[in-house]
């Protein structure tokens, strides 16, 4: 006696039929029918209990009379109802074999059960006793059932419909046969008499005698499957429009619309979009027509219905769903029995086969379109749903397909976007650092993984004096217009690191310019529609001393030769665009060996943890030793970001200082007398000997010459001339204490003077100027032979 069915089981016969055709299940009622214990006959071929062979049933459900053979040898006649159920686990299915048992027990007082049976209603109704056993049914429900009264009375609703649904209906009546409330009851099932699924609404009521016990359960059956599946239809594009389009995404759109589909439309979808092309689309498609499999979804585990795999192309021929659905530029429903898809199969035997092998029977190719553009189509497949697709189904797959199309195109609109304005950022920062003296320096840009590129940027610029200046910044916002603006914001920090501004000079300079920038963006009287923050720092490898400066910028952080790292601190300074307000520069020394590492806010600063959280891991990722500066930067970014991505644009700038040896360096103070000229060019032409850089002697004694002289009847004193040399590179430095700049000018025929910087000029590599806060510095650059 099952828990579920709570009452004698003995006035139904029932036996389990595997596919195979061997007897697995039989109780006491096919005992009491056939005299055979479930000893003797379990584990045998069916067959044995049949007294003439029976073809094997097809479908669902079968019912007919069959001569049976009792234990005693004598054939019986008997009214079998069969149902059949798949296994869900790739076993075989099993058949449940049923019929009613005449005289199981005393029947009710059939007063109250007949006058309820005997309603003449159109609503199909059925009567059940204390047992959950059928006892009337009308015309309406007869027909619902498929069967007529008399064949089954007696058997409980889960033997008449063998459906996991019948067996849930069953288990309500139940309820209402003890607790004596009525109780509705929705289902979507396949009755006997219906050759599609409906939705039902299973009124319960318990039905009583004069003396108000309860006898037995009046069910009534409405069919409101008109009103479910406008319900369901209303629902699934509801859901379309919450699930489809969550990312600007193309591949994962698709995916989601392939979800939202299944199950609920058809068993597997698939999603083939056209390549993105330079121009407009043909407006009409002459197969074969070459796609790109974006996604498909099924209901079973991974989509052994798809040919092609996610991001794979293929031509499709005329005759396929997609082909055809393109060339009309509609939706095209065919069905496998309809010979609708016989020139697909034919071309495809590999699809002819999965087709055979899954039972697929009915497609539906809808193009996907947007804004007057095709973009692909999205075939729905049936093969686990009996019915083929209906009028309805159409115009629910074509509503679904037509937000999914607007969402495709908006994530292909943004990609296209968000590679233009990739393409821009690439031009706009260094394709390679240089190399330099000063540092050995390692980079890494990486765009915010959903807000797209921004206007992070830096640089590693080569100054005079074998100096260098190293720059970070980041421009408020993302897109193109960002990175339009850290563009312009670089090209001028590189211009004005030419001249050989001080930090805090630059920022100065550099705050006026994105004021500018700002005003012609929004307008005369509305600044502020420009922002950005920026550091810049400059190291000199001669003294080790490095100057810093910064607006608005988070500051850096310095790995010492010993392992210890420490966050550098700095005046703050306003961001770039307020203006009007002072930047203050800082000077420290820096230790031959030391990493310094300048990076953006979205490095360190997330929705997850605070900015020291960030700066704590920094540090931490910093001190674990490497030798390879790219190594340290891969090992910080993966540190720092989540795997997806960080919200927000991240630049990250290592640069590994370098001292440049003393020995390299020689340095004289001038006197202010033009006599001692010569004896200071005799000085650096012996300088250059010990050097061995002789074959640069007489290039470097003009050059000498020139700028001491300048010095000494243009400027102040104290005066100094310094060399410096690496193995490129050899620069000579005049310094004084007076403020006026030479001006390099072509001179006239007739003119007595102005060719010495002219001559300088001509043979130098370059030359310049650069003011301190003493005075100034005249400098050129010769290049020197490599050897080998």
């Amino acid at each position: 006696m099952s828990p579920e069915y709570p009452f004698d089981e003995a006035a139904t016969a029932r036996a389990v039929v595997d596919d195979v055709g061997t007897l697995i299940g039989w109780n006491e009622g096919a005992r009491a029918l056939l005299g055979w214990s479930p000893d003797e006959v379990v584990g045998r071929p069916a067959a044995e209990l049949l007294s003439e062979a029976l073809p094997l049933p097809t479908g669902s459900r079968w019912d007919g009379t069959v001569t049976l053979r009792h234990r005693d040898g004598r054939p019986m006649p008997t009214w079998l109802l069969a149902h059949h159920s798949r296994s869900e686990d790739g076993r075989p299915g099993q058949w449940l074999v049923v019929t009613p048992l005449t005289g199981s027990g005393p029947a009710p007082s059939e007063e109250p059960l007949a006058t309820a049976g005997l309603v003449q209603s159109p609503c199909p109704v059925a009567v059940y006793d204390e047992q959950l056993r059928l006892r009337r049914i009308n015309d309406a429900m007869s027909d619902v059932i498929g069967l007529p009264e008399e064949r089954v009375k007696g058997l409980r609703l889960s033997e008449i419909g063998g459906l996991s649904q019948s067996s849930e209906l069953e288990r309500h009546m139940l309820q209402v046969l003890h607790s004596g409330r009525a109780r509705d009851v929705e289902t979507y099932l396949r009755t006997g008499g219906e050759d599609r699924a409906h939705a039902w609404l299973a009124r319960m009521a318990p039905v009583t005698d004069p003396a108000g016990r309860i006898r037995g359960v009046c069910l009534a059956a409405h069919d409101f499957t008109e009103h479910h599946r406008s319900r369901e239809r209303l629902q699934l594009v509801n859901e379309a429009s919450v699930r489809i389009g969550s990312t600007l995404d193309v591949t994962r759109t698709a995916q989601e619309l392939a979800e939202v589909c299944v199950p609920a439309l058809a068993d597997f979808v698939s999603v083939d979009l056209l390549d993105p092309q330079d121009g407009e689309p043909p407006a009409r498609f002459t197969p074969p027509v070459s796609l790109r499999r974006a996604a498909h979804h099924s209901v079973n585990a991974g989509s052994p219905e798809a040919v092609a795999e996610p991001g794979e192309a293929q031509d499709y021929p005329a005759g396929s769903p997609q082909a055809d659905s393109l060339a009309a530029g509609r939706t095209i429903a065919g069905t496998v029995a309809g010979g609708g898809l016989d020139a697909w199969l034919e071309w495809d035997p590999a699809r002819a086969a999965r087709v055979r092998e899954l039972g697929i029977h009915s497609t539906m190719s809808v193009p996907i379109q947007a804004r007057g553009v095709t973009l692909g189509v999205a075939v729905l497949t049936r093969f686990r749903r009996p019915e083929p697709f209906s009028p309805d189904d159409l115009l629910l797959a074509e509503e679904v397909t037509t937000r999914a199309a607007v969402c495709i195109d908006n994530a292909r609109r943004y990609s296209r976007e968000r590679e233009t304005a990739l393409a821009l950022q690439r031009s706009l920062l260094p394709r390679t650092l240089p190399r330099t003296a000063a540092v050995e320096a390692a980079s890494r840009y990486l765009p915010a993984a959903r807000a797209g590129v921004g206007g992070d940027w830096f640089d590693v610029i080569p100054l005079s004096g074998m100096r260098v200046a190293m720059v970070v910044g980041d421009v408020v916002g993302h897109g193109v217009q960002a990175s339009a603006t850290m563009g312009r914001l670089r090209t001028a920090v590189r211009t004005l690191a030419d001249i050989d501004l001080a930090p805090d000079e630059l920022l100065t300079h550099l705050d006026d310019l994105v004021v500018r920038l700002s005003e012609e963006a929004g307008g005369e009287g509305s600044p502020g529609e420009v922002g950005a923050t920026c550091l810049y720092a400059v190291y000199d490898p001669v003294s080790r001393r490095c100057s810093l400066a910064r607006a608005g910028h988070p500051p850096p952080v310095v790995l010492r030769p010993d392992g210890t790292p420490r966050r550098i601190e700095l005046p703050a300074g306003p961001p770039l665009g307020v203006g009007g307000l002072p930047f203050e520069s800082a000077e420290l020394e820096v230790a031959e060996g030391s990493v310094l590492a300048f990076y953006t806010d979205g490095l360190t600063e997330s929705r997850e943890r605070d900015a020291d959280a960030g700066h704590r891991l920094l540090r931490e990722a910093l001190a674990d030793p490497s030798d390879s500066l790219d190594e340290t930067c891969d090992r910080i970014l993966h540190a720092l970001l989540p795997p997806g991505g960080a919200a927000d644009d991240v630049a990250l700038l290592l640069a590994r200082t370098r001292g440049l040896p003393a020995s390299q360096v020689a340095t004289w103070d001038i006197p202010a007398d033009p006599a001692l000229v010569a004896p200071i060019r005799k000085q650096a032409v012996e300088q250059l000997s010990r050097w061995e850089l002789s074959d640069a002697s007489f290039t470097t004694e003009l050059v000498v010459s020139e700028l001491v002289t300048n010095a000494i009847r243009y400027g102040s004193r104290p005066i100094r001339l310094r060399l410096i040399h690496d193995a490129t590179t050899l620069i000579c430095e005049v310094s004084d204490h007076s403020h006026t700049a030479p001006h390099l000018r072509r001179a006239k025929t007739w003119d007595e003077g102005g060719r010495g910087l002219l001559l300088v000029a001509q043979l130098t590599q370059r030359w310049g100027s650069r003011h301190t806060a003493e005075g100034k510095t005249i400098w050129a650059e010769l290049a020197l032979l490599e050897e080998g």
